[in-house]
């Protein structure tokens, strides 16, 4: 079975927005390689690297992960520092 369809490879230069990227280190669908070339694909970009996490960092690492987004919007001025 396919899981992406598509190649947008060429689209994520484009991408002109700060970007997060979570990446679970025991994700056994992707490789790390992929999450990396993502991150240098992608100007503005942000690679979190999750260990012991998998395809479900969210719920795998939640505090990590949560951690993550949070001082990202605030580095970003997305979110007020508490």
């Amino acid at each position: 079975m396919r899981w992406a369809e598509a190649d947008l490879h060429e689209v994520l230069p484009t991408i002109d927005v700060p970007t997060l990227l979570l990446y679970g280190e025991e994700d056994e669908r992707s490789a790390a390689t992929v999450a990396q070339a993502m991150h240098a694909a992608i100007p503005d970009s942000t690679l979190v690297m999750l260990t012991a996490a998998g395809r479900q960092g969210n719920l795998e690492a939640a505090d990590r992960f949560n951690r993550a987004v949070r001082d990202f919007l605030i580095e970003r001025e997305e979110l007020p520092d508490d």
